[in-house]
């Protein structure tokens, strides 16, 4: 990469002193300028922006513009940015994290760019690669620790319910299909699943509405992201539930706060995403398609467990990296 940059800089002095014609563009430097579209600026995607630019910083020839809607819910804004940067020729490669997989897959159609697939997969020919967690298996991993956690509190065939993101949002599909099957497998039974759009306030009203539908109280809460998790358990604390503080409860993602309420007794199980190599390693696989290297279709992030067990080991870890406040 040094090489690259210094043969690029030795070509610019030999125009400058009339040796040959050259045009001052980026493209003779070997810049390349990606665009990062996230879904919103929770915990989750700070690692993620954290890794993207970690990568970025070690690559002289790369810059990178992160974008972000205001909102989980703000479709149109994030569509309007996504047919921005395709149509952007100063954009050589876009990474995106999609609200919508199917819109997301339609706007592909359209681009001549490398595209790259972060957090949130969709199907197109124009998609080079998914980077990510995969979230089904991981959902399923966490899904079965919650189960066995239930059992040992005496649930013979645990009764749990799902909170989950948007409708169609892929990520929390495939959570949810995740969660469903360790329930299935562990002999137990989905009561229900409230769609909540990924919003804390609306898992808040959903778990109100779980604690009036089943006052005895369930096995297991199983929730698609931590923000929703969290919210769920202060619900129950607000209610003074002493059913519900019984209920094993599984977030997803890792964050700091989720990580500080597994500390407290308050969460039992949390299913953490690597953020910081998602970021990275999605600007990676665009940088190797601009490269003309290969690819991988899929690139797992990893995820990892975590329970009261090994809740010090992965606390280090993300103070070694910088990512714990």
């Amino acid at each position: 990469m040094k090489r690259r940059m210094i043969a690029a800089a030795l070509a610019c002095l030999a125009c400058t002193a009339g040796l040959s014609a050259c045009g001052g563009s980026a493209s003779a430097e070997n810049v390349y300028r990606i665009a990062v579209i996230i879904k919103h600026t929770d915990e989750h995607f700070k690692k993620v922006m954290a890794g993207a630019e970690a990568c970025a910083s070690e690559h002289p020839n790369v810059e990178i513009d992160i974008q972000s809607p205001t909102s989980a819910t703000a479709y149109d804004e994030q569509l309007n940015m996504v047919e921005t940067v395709l149509h952007n020729d100063g954009i050589d490669a876009v990474v995106l994290a999609p609200l919508q997989s199917s819109s997301a897959a339609a706007l592909a159609e359209t681009a001549d760019k490398p595209i790259i697939a972060l957090d949130t997969d969709f199907t197109s020919d124009k998609k080079l690669s998914f980077v990510g967690t995969g979230n089904e298996a991981a959902a399923q991993a966490g899904g079965a620790v919650a189960m066995e956690k239930a059992k040992a509190n005496g649930a013979d065939k645990p009764q749990a319910v799902i909170l989950t993101g948007a409708q169609g949002d892929e990520t929390h599909e495939a959570r949810l299909r995740g969660y469903r099957s360790a329930v299935e497998q562990a002999g137990g039974t989905v009561l229900e699943v409230q769609y909540c759009d990924a919003q804390p306030d609306r898992a808040a009203a959903a778990m109100e509405a779980v604690m009036q539908k089943y006052p005895q109280g369930v096995d297991a809460l199983l929730v698609t992201s931590d923000d929703m998790a969290l919210a769920a358990i202060k619900c129950i604390w607000d209610n003074n539930s002493a059913a519900y503080r019984k209920t094993v409860i599984c977030g997803f993602d890792g964050n700091q706060a989720a990580v500080e309420a597994l500390d407290r007794g308050e969460l039992t199980v949390d299913i953490a995403q690597q953020g910081y190599e998602m970021g990275y390693r999605a600007v990676e696989a665009a940088l190797d398609a601009l490269e003309g290297k290969s690819v991988e279709s899929v690139i797992d992030s990893g995820s990892e467990v975590i329970t009261a067990d090994n809740i010090d080991a992965y606390i280090a870890d993300c103070r070694e990296k910088g990512l714990w406040k």
